[in-house]
């Protein structure tokens, strides 16, 4: 049966919080909300979640998970950052950005882009998001709730209730969120590459 708990969007119950919180460190999936779009998510060594993600998502392995971490510091703990990524990371979190970097040994190989050893990575800037990461300790498992067929990611809460009932362990709701994806930045190569140009601000790359 999924659990539905209405949320304040900046400044979410503590109680529901901590059962969300417990919800995935059961082995729960999850609809939670970001600064960008809904998400849906389970914890990183939850096998089972991931299938089941990507059912409900309708892609294969090939499609990749994203990191949703607290800080800076926790996104140094799963990819290797040297200086220069440093200071741009710095500079833009938190906030609607993916980042591609190499991940660290903490990153299992399931999780890796077959040929590059490279994993997506980001801080989101929402309160509900916020509360969550710092409840579980560790980082979200997380892809963007756009449902197969559909053109965009799902906003309406109503339409995520009806069409993810039974699907998913719990909605944590917070409103409207945005159907706007993060923009995402390759920051591998000598030169970082804008893979894809969604709603954080490009100018702020100094790129």
């Amino acid at each position: 049966m999924t659990q539905y708990f209405a949320v304040h969007p900046d400044n979410p119950q503590a109680r529901l919080v901590r059962e969300a919180g417990k919800i995935l460190k059961g082995g729960g999936v999850i609809v939670y909300p970001t600064d960008s779009c809904y998400a849906l998510g389970c914890m990183l060594g939850n096998k089972q979640g991931m299938e089941r993600i990507r059912v409900i998502r309708g892609v294969d392995d090939r499609h990749h998970f994203t990191l949703i971490c607290r800080d800076l510091s926790e996104i140094a703990h799963y990819a290797r950052i040297d200086n220069r990524q440093y200071r741009l990371l710095k500079g833009i979190t938190p906030g609607s950005y993916t980042f591609i970097l190499e991940a660290s040994k903490e990153v299992p190989k399931r999780l890796l882009h077959a040929k590059r050893s490279t994993i997506g990575l980001r801080v989101p800037e929402h309160p509900v998001v916020a509360a969550l990461l710092e409840e579980l300790g560790e980082p979200i498992l997380s892809m963007t709730l756009a449902l197969p067929g559909d053109d965009y990611p799902l906003n309406d809460p109503d339409e995520i209730r009806e069409r993810l009932e039974k699907r998913v362990d719990l909605i944590l709701e917070a409103g409207y969120c945005g159907i706007e994806p993060t923009t995402v930045i390759d920051l591998t190569g000598d030169d970082f590459e804008i893979i894809r140009q969604g709603k954080g601000d490009t100018s702020r790359l100094g790129l």
